[in-house]
């Protein structure tokens, strides 16, 4: 799965911290940090991210395929 957060929108209110902190932090400068692919075993929680975020800020996609040869 492939997670992002759209910095622009982003108000950094911290729902997604809240409900998957393995996936989103706030770094030293209060600035939001993510792991952009994490475990598939975390989808729930990178999905129940999203829906709580207030600004939409943050997606929940497929892995990107891998390239053919």
């Amino acid at each position: 799965m492939r997670v992002t957060v759209d910095m622009d929108l982003c108000q950094s209110h911290g729902q997604c911290v809240f409900a998957a902190p393995e996936i989103f932090a706030f770094d030293d400068e209060e600035n939001l940090v993510h792991q952009e692919h994490p475990d598939e075993a975390e989808r729930e929680q990178a999905e129940r991210a999203a829906a709580l975020c207030p600004v939409r800020a943050v997606t929940v996609a497929p892995a990107p395929s891998p390239a053919a040869p």
